[in-house]
């Protein structure tokens, strides 16, 4: 390779694959940044309807990697397949951004009706009372027993009510709320389609043995991140204080952006990512429908039943999602026994090691989103040099600091290496999985810091980002980095895709935890803060010492599993 090929030592491509990914990211993550908020705020979905159409969401978005993977790896190559994907982002984005009206929450009292609503937005809105004659704002108190009017005379209704003595209910508009799971299950498959791809086209561009393949999925790493950043800023920053609709709105703008790179530089690649046989595309699959076609036909059903799947989110939750992982598994498990001989079978169920090991780390680590941004916004004092800092701008944390100290461990590992002394891909994970347990066991130390009723302190915010950023460190791009050294080159496509699906059983897994997490609320602002604290409390400090016991099980193997990956270390 030429140095007219070469970036600061790595091939062209991968500026590219940088860049396109970085865009990728900046709208899945600015649209995860808001979405949360977006599903309690604006629809009004309680806590536990919420975080599980968010679990089942995330979930859906790496499960069906397995099937891009799959159809890129026999048919359209990854090119392909991500071009396609990126084109179904660009639709899923701009849907997101068409909010129209939102639910609508109705208190019976009486015999009349009134709407209870929040003046304001994000986590300093107040919640109001809102009938034919005025507004008034209301709180809650004696353990959300009682609702408190504070202006009784220009609502017309008594300064105390019990809860007992007024019922509620959501009016929502259907078509907006289909609108939201059409959007959702175009990102569902665009993801399916780009995620794994693009990063075996990372894998790709370098050979066997080559030196650099570590250090260039951390590159690639860092772009992921340096998207994320940017994301959970800008897009959260806007969709809180101005608009749903404006920060769903950037998310897509930058999809575009991605996919206008891809498209004008793709050449970069020097030929990689093609479909192993471009001629067979042309043959005929279904009546005058070519394989190619029918790929992408594919990906029209995939829309269909992950919408079905979004709208019906209890049945993700009911277990389809780890019934498909069980069935993957036997899958990989019978491909590696009677698919793969000698040294190559070792290193495949070293490669379904760390594809399962990397589950109990994102199952935790992906509270971020849900029931962490949730704390952040309602339990948090987020005020930070004189202003009120926006719950989503805190996910920016995790990438800021992948940023910085992605290129420090990336040194380190290096300098170890070279004295011998570097941890083992094994035991690097079970480091990550341990740290993971140890960010919740943090934030449960400042719960308890700032009192039963008291607001947690903003810097343990910032504490756990920044354990749960080395964790993932040691847990990501290692993991990437192993599974293309450890699958066989003709299954590598369907290997990362599986990657992706067990990423995505470990997000439904974080959907249930953080279901556990719910609260009452009205308007998406709580009615017992006492009551939701101790209940974050309790379920942060069980996952936190549930997974520093599976890292202790996971370092005690840790030797069986660096044997059989045999020279891939």
């Amino acid at each position: 390779m030429t140095d007219k090929n070469t970036i600061l030592g790595h091939p062209r491509g991968l500026a590219i694959l940088f860049l396109t990914e970085m865009w990728e990211r900046f709208s899945y993550y600015g649209m995860r940044a808001l979405l949360i908020l977006y599903l309690t705020q604006h629809f009004l979905f309680s806590d536990e309807r919420s975080t599980v159409l968010y679990g089942a969401y995330t979930a859906l978005v790496f499960v069906m990697t397995i099937i891009g993977g799959v159809l890129a790896d026999r048919y359209l190559g990854s090119r392909k397949a991500v071009t396609f994907g990126a084109l179904l982002l660009v639709l899923g984005h701009s849907g997101m951004a068409f909010e129209g009206n939102g639910s609508s929450q109705i208190m019976s009292f009486n015999g009349s009706e009134y709407r209870l609503t929040l003046d304001g937005r994000g986590g300093d809105a107040n919640q109001i009372v809102v009938s034919d004659i005025g507004t008034s704002r209301i709180s809650f108190i004696d353990g959300a027993r009682f609702m408190q009017v504070q202006d009784p005379t220009a609502v017309g209704l008594p300064g105390l009510i019990a809860v007992t003595d007024y019922t509620t209910r959501i009016e929502t508009e259907p078509l907006y709320v289909n609108i939201l799971y059409l959007s959702l299950a175009l990102i569902i498959t665009g993801v399916g389609f780009l995620k794994a791809n693009i990063s075996t086209m990372v894998g790709d561009l370098y050979g066997l043995g080559d030196t650099r393949r570590d250090s260039g999925f951390t590159i690639f790493y860092m772009g992921i991140n340096l998207g994320s950043f940017l994301a959970s800023i800008a897009c959260g920053y806007l969709g809180i204080m101005y608009g749903w609709k404006y920060g769903f709105g950037l998310a897509g703008v930058g999809m575009l952006a991605g996919l206008a790179i891809f498209l004008r530089y793709q050449s970069w690649l020097e030929g990689r990512g093609e479909p192993p046989d471009p001629a067979r595309l042309k043959d005929r699959a279904i009546g005058p429908v070519n394989i190619e076609w029918a790929c992408y036909l594919t990906g029209l059903v995939i829309i269909a039943i992950s919408m079905l799947l979004v709208m019906n989110a209890h049945l993700v939750e009911q277990g389809y999602v780890g019934l498909l992982g069980l069935i993957i598994l036997a899958v990989l498990i019978g491909y590696a026994i009677w698919g793969c001989a000698g040294h190559e079978r070792g290193k495949m169920f070293a490669a379904l090691y760390f594809i399962l090991a990397q589950i109990p780390f994102w199952a935790l680590f992906e509270q971020a989103g849900s029931s962490l941004n949730l704390f952040t916004d309602r339990l948090v004092d987020r005020t930070m040099l004189g202003m009120t800092v926006p719950a989503p701008v805190f996910q920016s944390l995790n990438a800021a600091f992948i940023v910085i100290f992605a290129p420090i461990l990336a040194w380190l590992w290096i300098a170890l290496a070279k004295r011998r002394l570097n941890p083992s891909a094994p035991v690097k994970f079970a480091m990550g999985v341990f740290l993971a347990g140890l960010g919740f066991l943090s934030l449960v130390a400042g719960m308890q810091v700032s009192g039963e009723a008291g607001m947690t302190a903003v810097y343990f915010i910032f504490l756990i980002y920044w354990i749960h950023t080395i964790g993932e460190l040691m847990v990501s791009p290692v993991g990437l980095s192993a599974v293309t050294k450890l699958a066989p080159a003709r299954a590598v496509g369907m290997t990362m895709g599986a990657w992706f699906l067990y990423s995505g059983l470990s997000n439904y897994l974080a959907g249930l935890i953080a279901a556990g997490t719910g609260a009452e609320t009205i308007g998406g602002q709580l009615t017992d803060t006492l009551a939701a604290k101790a209940n974050y409390a309790e379920v942060y400090s069980s996952v936190g010492y549930i997974a520093m016991w599976i890292a202790l099980v996971m370092l005690l193997i840790s030797p069986l599993i660096r044997k059989l990956m045999h020279d891939a270390e």
